[in-house]
């Protein structure tokens, strides 16, 4: 079944993605910052998203709905909190790619990690085991 979400390509849920298809979901600065600081963070919430990126929520939650929908990301509920990871099941080559944007390119996400560090009240995280 595909389905298509705003501006999302065309993606088969369940289906390993090609390079193609990587790259149009991160073709977006937004989608692609939202990936870049969860890679380095580990998991992010909305409220952090917005704050680091200096959007506003809806703008945040339509880019998450996308990258959800895609398979790029995965979401957990923790309470009022719900937090945003890389998907388990993205290929090994996407999370390398990630990594290697965020450690060549520091500069492209200093802005947002200062203001992600500056944030008061940042929701805890539990242990989920």
């Amino acid at each position: 079944m595909k389905k298509r979400i705003y501006d999302a390509p065309y993606i088969e849920c369940g289906v390993i993605m090609s390079p193609l298809q990587v790259f149009k979901c991160l073709s977006d600065d937004t989608r692609l910052k939202v990936c870049l600081l969860i890679r380095d963070h580990g998991e992010l919430c909305v409220c952090e998203l917005v704050e680091a990126l200096d959007e506003i929520q809806p703008k945040i939650s339509r880019h998450l709905a996308m990258l959800r929908s895609s398979e790029v990301l995965q979401d957990r509920k923790a309470g009022q909190w719900v937090f945003y990871s890389l998907h388990p099941k993205l290929e090994v080559w996407v999370t390398e790619m990630l990594q290697q944007v965020t450690q060549q390119h520091v500069e492209y996400l200093f802005a947002c990690s200062q203001r992600l560090h500056a944030m008061q009240d940042r929701p805890e995280r539990q242990a989920c085991c």
